[in-house]
């Protein structure tokens, strides 16, 4: 008999409607005579313990654990699931769903069911920051708190890529100022001073912001990319330069592959917890940061065909 599928379905993220991805789930499943349990997650503080719920569901039964909702609920999901020998799905809710974009899975509630109840399981990279999962990208500096303001005019104007791009703009017009970052990568030790450092996990999002690290995350690493200290308009114009495209030629740009680099604490900064961004959620984290690839792939559902935007890379 087909698995049966344990979604944790978060009903505050994303930017659809709850009532009509509910629908289309239930009614995809009768349609396929799939066994389909729905755990509804109606407080965000709980999100964590549901995953695990399923998951150990999942396990039970020989299931497939299910996300379905945005960014954030894609990465808690994930995390409860890597290593249980589950499959994973996702039913994708956020505003950029860079995650299931990049493999090919669509945004609309009726075509992801039918990759659910169609398709296979495959091996997917992980990123990992201190244990923590990230399947697009981790950060520190400049790009959490970005987030956070993110987040803030979310809450008030609702979700959309224009909102996000208007709040992305007043942060960095706000200024922001320079970390200095001893690092090691791969047992190279070096110093950086950055506004931000930006860890991908994601080659669709590496390919479209013009950094050729993209074909890195391809081949088993992660791409680093840490921008230069500059002025607020040259990091406005290096922005823009990422928007179209070409955030990879521009000289205030660093960016390297690598399978493992560990943030390194500062003397004067002790073993103290720093903002670190994980596929768009923000927590503290105590330093030395370690950012690797994970040891375990996560298998997830999804088309053999390249996704369509990556079809020509």
């Amino acid at each position: 008999m087909a698995a049966p599928l344990h979604i944790v379905f978060n009903l505050g993220a994303g930017h659809g409607s709850a009532e009509l991805v509910e629908q289309a789930i239930t009614q995809a499943c009768a349609s396929a005579g799939r066994a389909v349990h729905l755990l509804r997650v109606d407080d965000p503080r709980r999100l964590g313990d549901i995953a695990r719920q399923a998951v150990q569901a999942a396990v039970a039964d020989g299931g497939v654990v299910v996300a379905a909702g945005g960014d954030g609920t894609i990465n808690t999901v994930a995390q409860a699931t890597l290593g249980s020998g589950c499959a994973f799905g996702v039913l994708p809710q956020g505003t950029f769903n860079y995650f299931s974009r990049t493999h090919g899975i669509p945004a609309e509630p009726d075509a992801a069911m039918q990759v659910l109840l169609t398709e296979q399981a495959h091996p997917v990279q992980v990123g990992l920051v201190n244990g923590q999962v990230f399947l697009v990208n981790a950060s520190l500096g400049l790009y959490p708190v970005l987030l956070e303001d993110r987040e803030a005019w979310k809450r008030q104007l609702g979700r959309s890529r224009l909102v996000a791009f208007g709040a992305g703009l007043l942060t960095l017009l706000r200024g922001h100022r320079s970390l200095r970052l001893d690092i090691d990568v791969q047992g190279s030790r070096r110093t950086l001073r950055t506004p931000t450092l930006f860890i991908g996990n994601n080659a669709l999002q590496m390919e479209q912001l013009g950094v050729p690290q993209a074909q890195a995350i391809d081949a088993g690493a992660l791409a680093v990319v840490a921008l230069q200290p500059v002025g607020r308009l040259d990091l406005l114009g290096l922005v823009l330069r990422g928007a179209l495209g070409r955030l990879g030629d521009a000289d205030q740009v660093t960016h390297f592959g690598c399978q493992r680099l560990t943030v390194l604490p500062p003397w004067r900064w002790g073993r103290r917890r720093v903002k670190v961004a994980t596929d768009g959620e923000v927590q503290r984290m105590r330093l030395p940061l370690e950012f690797s690839v994970s040891p375990t792939d996560l298998q997830l559902i999804r088309p053999a065909a390249p996704a369509p935007e990556r079809q020509d890379p």
